[in-house]
């Protein structure tokens, strides 16, 4: 089991691991709900976003989330049923999502990814694994919307968690540029729940383990995000579009520039376009950081299913305290 680098600075410890993960997971779910709302819409062409109230193309109501957090209770559920990473199973159990609404925060599914899609017509189809398409034009954000589960499961063992993520990514999304952004955000994450400051997980190419990158190198257009990209560039050059470059690089300076959980979620949000997406992502990595209390309380208590949410971080976060 690879260990997290000893010499990373360390945040208060009265925010524990538990609650860090937690807020992972619980992160995502809050910030696909209050950027469902804006969904599809351009920056600039509505009133800032200032609370989660619900409505958009889908009609929600406020709390209700879209595919971004039912994939991803998909995700968490298939870890620990299969004490790990079992790419069928979690395939399996989006197609019970796609087909049925498993999982899904109003008993039916909705706002189904293109690539999506198409990996889950493979799959169904009999296809071999991976099942997720892997060209150029191929690199959208829904396995990245997705990924708490993965670092939270593997929070203690780095290595794990990102050559993990990678796997799941491929399940649907291909792309190199998928599969490393999720690589690199569970890096984040891992650090993040294990206890490091900002100031170190913003540090160029950050790594939770010595080398990380030097051994298997992270595809040129995420190496630019770990490098800082999200730190010189502002609205409109920062964007919160179905891309996975652009989505990973907008979270990262909703994180970068903010100080506390809901400013930041409400700076990805108003990004418009792909919002919901955008905010999962955001809030699955700050959520990570700042842990689940700092998530506005009114806002957790809105939430769908809060109490399922939380109760599978927990389950996710002890399972390698169990040994898995």
């Amino acid at each position: 089991m690879s260990t997290i680098r000893p010499d990373l600075p360390r945040l208060d410890p009265t925010v524990t691991p538990r609650a860090r993960a937690v807020g992972a997971l619980l992160g995502l779910a809050v910030g696909d709900a209050l950027g469902t709302t804006v969904e599809f819409k351009h920056a600039g062409s509505f009133p800032p976003m200032t609370d989660m109230v619900g409505g958009g193309v889908f009609k929600l109501q406020p709390g209700q989330w879209t595919d971004d957090t039912s994939i991803a209770l998909c995700l968490g559920e298939s870890l620990l049923h299969c004490s790990g990473h079992d790419a069928r199973d979690q395939m399996t159990r989006y197609t019970r999502w796609a087909d049925d609404g498993y999982w899904s925060g109003t008993g039916r599914s909705f706002d189904i990814g293109i690539t999506v899609r198409a990996a889950l017509a493979e799959f169904e189809g009999g296809a071999p694994e991976p099942w997720g398409p892997d060209g150029a034009y191929d690199a959208g954000n829904g396995s990245l919307m997705r990924l708490a589960p993965v670092p939270i499961f593997w929070h203690r063992d780095a290595a794990t968690a990102v050559a993990t993520a990678a796997a799941s990514s491929r399940t649907t999304h291909g792309a190199h540029s998928a599969v490393d952004a999720c690589r690199y955000a569970a890096a984040l994450m891992v650090g993040a729940i294990n206890g490091a400051e900002k100031s170190a997980l913003l540090t160029p190419m950050f790594t939770p383990i010595d080398g990380l990158w030097a051994r298997d190198p992270l595809h040129p257009d995420i190496a630019d995000i770990a490098g800082g990209s999200f730190r010189v560039k502002h609205p409109p050059d920062i964007r919160g579009s179905g891309y996975v470059v652009e989505s990973l690089e907008a979270a990262l300076w909703a994180f970068a520039t903010t100080d506390d959980f809901k400013s930041g979620a409400l700076a990805a949000v108003n990004l418009g376009d792909d919002a919901d997406t955008t905010g999962a992502i955001y809030g699955q990595i700050a959520g990570a950081y700042y842990g689940v209390e700092a998530i506005p309380s009114h806002w957790r208590a809105r939430i769908t299913h809060v109490d399922k949410i939380v109760a599978m971080a927990e389950q996710l976060f002890d399972a390698q305290q169990q040994g898995t």
